[in-house]
């Protein structure tokens, strides 16, 4: 009895599987398109992924128009890879198609054809040499770039007609490679911008090594030249993000390999809520008035109390000296007791209302002092974002004291990994919205934006967070 009791009781590691992993749950599924506003539908890809769904977008060119590869992979560079609409410029004008793709010279007598067996002509013309007959063989040519004179067979010609021996183009071919040109390789002649085909550049390059550089080069130019795809930012890294969504959008993406985050749209480190074309600005402002910053603002203050030279060695702007102990904060060296509620008030620019009435020199001086303002909270949430690895690590130092003397276990102390976490993401964001705020017309949007940022947003996780640490004494100032 007791022993069929105990196989009633016998569960398999499967049973418990299959019942963890039931789809029966009374628990609806979360759609993440509805409540992440950061969500972004991508996958990460390998470089043999992004090479056969190339292939198989030239193959289907190839399919609808009847042309060559290597004339097909130049239309699609410079269509965005769209086929759809390389099918429909070439069904009104294949010629004028040719033109603008650079495949042959624009010229104004020359007839519009409209036929698919004249834009097949003319991709054969374009990629491969014209033959000599046999009677000139026996006649040399001189070729314009070294001044020597070679036979006919000896020469090669693009659709522009212009022709040169096939040892200039191999050198001029080689000197454009170790430049890292390849997709925009052009004629030789002066003012001609016809451009030079694949597979005339690989018969004629010999070297391997130089064979293999063109082919990396003109694959990084045909994933940059494709709207779905993007190259992982990260150090040595061969991951390609590719939108599933089918749209190009300022979205958080994560690589999957070296977990680097970045925005889709314009590769950079992600920026919300700031746009691109503004964090673009923002950072070539900074490149550009860094050192001026950096000369005003050093990276040490001086105790407003005791006068003592003081470094910043954590996130959080409360600042304690340890010679006097006098609190303050780092940003406006004000008391951090008479702060009251006010904690994070001095993030908001106050701007002058008499400005405008005021001397160049003194509008000069106004427009540093908010590059300045909002500059210095910029890079003073970057720093703070560096020493969080500082502050993850005291706080595994002293979770592991609490560990051992049985206050508590590991898993107890959870909770403080997880607001580190998100007081690091906290500072992320809050560190690129002072680029949109300082490119945001004052006014009642922006009064409420600030009114916002430092407040709502980030005032009370900060202050928490600061405070658990500081019980921990994981904060040293």
């Amino acid at each position: 009895m007791s022993g069929d009791g105990e196989s009633d009781m016998e569960y398999s590691d499967n049973d418990y599987d299959d019942y963890y992993n039931s789809g029966d749950s009374d628990v609806d599924q979360i759609d993440p398109k509805k409540t992440d506003p950061e969500y972004f539908d991508y996958k990460c890809l390998l470089v043999e992924e992004v090479e056969k769904l190339l292939n198989e977008l030239v193959e289907k060119l190839n399919t609808r128009i009847e042309i060559t590869p290597s004339l097909a992979k130049v239309l699609l560079h410079e269509h965005g890879w769209d086929v759809e609409k390389i099918v429909s410029k070439y069904r009104e004008n294949s010629n004028g198609l040719l033109i603008t793709a650079r495949v042959k010279p624009p010229t104004n007598d020359q007839p519009t054809p409209s036929t698919s067996s004249s834009i097949a002509c003319s991709s054969s013309s374009w990629s491969t040499t014209n033959l000599p007959t046999t009677s000139s063989l026996s006649l040399h040519r001189l070729c314009p770039v070294c001044a020597t004179s070679h036979l006919p067979d000896k020469f090669e010609k693009l659709a522009c007609n212009h022709s040169f021996c096939k040892d200039c183009w191999a050198m001029h071919f080689e000197t454009q490679i170790f430049q890292g040109i390849t997709t925009q390789i052009g004629c030789m002649a002066t003012k001609c911008n016809v451009r030079v085909p694949e597979d005339l550049v690989l018969n004629l390059v010999t070297r391997s090594i130089m064979r293999e550089k063109y082919q990396q080069f003109a694959f990084r130019d045909y994933v940059k030249s494709h709207p779905e795809l993007r190259f992982c930012p990260g150090p040595n890294c061969n991951i390609i993000v590719r939108s599933t969504s089918c749209e190009v959008l300022p979205k958080r993406t994560i690589c999957e390999m070296c977990q680097t985050q970045f925005c889709f749209k314009c590769g950079m480190d992600y920026h919300a809520p700031t746009n691109c074309q503004i964090i673009r600005k923002w950072l070539t402002k900074c490149a550009d008035d860094s050192e001026t910053a950096n000369y005003i603002s050093a990276n040490t203050k001086d105790c407003p109390n005791c006068h003592i030279c003081i470094e910043k060695n954590g996130g959080c702007n409360h600042m304690h000296c340890f010679h006097c102990k006098h609190d303050f904060c780092w940003m406006c060296l004000g008391d951090w007791k008479n702060h009251g509620s006010e904690y994070y008030e001095c993030s908001r620019y106050k701007e002058n209302p008499n400005i405008a009435n005021e001397s160049i020199h003194a509008q000069a001086r106004e427009a540093l002092k908010k590059y300045l303002h909002y500059y210095e909270r910029w890079e003073n949430h970057s720093k703070s974002l560096q020493l969080e690895q500082q502050t993850l690590d005291r706080i595994k130092t002293r979770v592991n004291e609490k560990v051992m003397k049985a206050q508590g276990t590991w898993i107890d102390w959870q909770y403080l990994f997880n607001a580190a976490a998100l007081l690091a993401k906290c500072r992320y964001t809050l560190q690129y919205t002072y680029p949109y705020a300082y490119y945001m017309e004052p006014g009642s949007r922006k009064d409420l934006f600030e009114y916002q940022q430092v407040r709502y947003l980030f005032i009370d996780f900060f202050c928490f967070c600061s405070k658990t640490f500081t019980k921990l004494n994981i904060h040293k100032k």
